[in-house]
């Protein structure tokens, strides 16, 4: 048996492979595959529909909020957001809290005015920033709710009367909040909430249309409202993947639900490791992501034989990203705590033996 440890693309529901493949051969009974599928038409429509509305349900969306469902993956949207939000003479404020914090305030830069207010860069990205000021003109402040290379997680919304910009790319829908305190949130899909191929974006309509500036068709979201994330070919299959995956949710019984389950899988790994003196975690214990955990070993050769010993257990994803090394565990919503309990498990057998 196989436990899916990857950080992206990840694991996902088994009941959502089964009907996925189901529908690569027979959508619906139509005869026709998903993969073939008009989508302008009624059947993909049906998809759609039903994938905005889920999404709006688990996440209790207001009507002023819409959500659209785009190319490009969330990388696009470092560059998107502020052409859609920032003008020219305006000024965002960011916190530098890990990659893909860092990444996006490049981007921003090319469109006007970043004031950067905290940074964690001076330890490696291993904590969040605090006690640090949003300034009151800025015309959003961004920042990413969980790191997945680094493994740290914001743990509160941040209180400010600036319109809040969060990626939520590695941690949507794993747990409770109010959605609608965010001006714009913006996901890819595949981590929590489906297959590579597509990004959710939410936004609150006041926020559009004050740029000043003339933007390309494609990259303008109001665009893209008026036209139900219809304005060219979407990524069909991957909308429908995400649809399923919506409805597993709703099914487990909501975010509340999987958000109890996603405590008791992270608080058995970190229990684990911090009773094991062979393996160390490198997150401060008050910003430890429940998403993507991390750690390492003092002694490179036994990193090498730990990790053979989980491949031989069929644990995959557990080598940590290239940027930090060691380890990660990523335990998003579909990862079944059997999955965590087996890994801590063999850790423990690993730990006895070098002992």
């Amino acid at each position: 048996m196989v436990h899916n440890f990857n950080s992206g693309p990840s694991v996902l529901p088994k009941e959502v492979f089964e009907e996925a493949s189901r529908a690569i051969l027979d959508f619906n009974g139509t005869g026709l595959s998903i993969l073939e599928i008009g989508h302008r038409t009624s059947l993909f429509q049906g998809v759609l529909d039903e994938a905005i509305n889920t999404a709006r349900e688990l996440m209790k969306l207001d009507a002023e909020h819409e959500i659209l469902f785009l190319h490009g993956g969330a990388s696009t949207q470092f560059f998107q957001i502020p052409m859609n939000l920032l003008a020219d003479k305006g000024m965002a404020a960011y916190l530098d809290c890990g990659t893909w914090g860092k990444k996006a305030i490049k981007e921003a830069k090319l469109y006007g005015q970043v004031e950067v207010v905290a940074s964690s860069k001076d330890r490696n990205y291993c904590y969040i920033p605090k006690g640090y000021a949003i300034p009151a003109g800025a015309t959003y402040f961004h920042y990413t709710t969980n790191n997945t290379i680094e493994g740290t997680q914001m743990h509160s919304i941040p209180e400010t009367s600036v319109p809040l910009v969060a990626d939520m790319s590695s941690d949507i829908l794993s747990r409770e909040m109010d959605f609608n305190k965010f001006a714009l949130i913006y996901a890819g899909a595949q981590k929590n909430m489906g297959a590579a191929g597509v990004n959710m974006v939410i936004v609150r309509k006041d926020m559009l249309g004050k740029t000043g500036r003339p933007l390309p068709t494609m990259m303008d979201y109001q665009e893209h409202i008026a036209n139900g994330s219809l304005l060219n070919t979407p990524p069909v299959f991957a909308v429908y993947v995400c649809m399923l995956t919506l409805r597993w949710l709703k099914q487990q019984g909501g975010v509340g639900a999987i958000e109890k389950i996603n405590e008791k899988k992270a608080a058995l790994l970190y229990d684990t490791l911090d009773s094991l003196p062979i393996f160390r975690p490198t997150v401060d214990k008050e910003d430890r992501s429940l998403m993507n955990v991390v750690w390492v070993m003092d002694e490179p050769e036994l990193e090498k034989e730990f990790l053979a010993v989980c491949k031989e257990n069929g644990m995959v994803g557990i080598k940590g990203h290239r940027s930090v090394g060691g380890f990660r565990a990523s335990l998003y919503n579909a990862l079944h705590m059997e999955s965590v309990e087996l890994l801590t498990e063999l850790m423990k057998e690993f730990a006895l033996k070098k002992a």
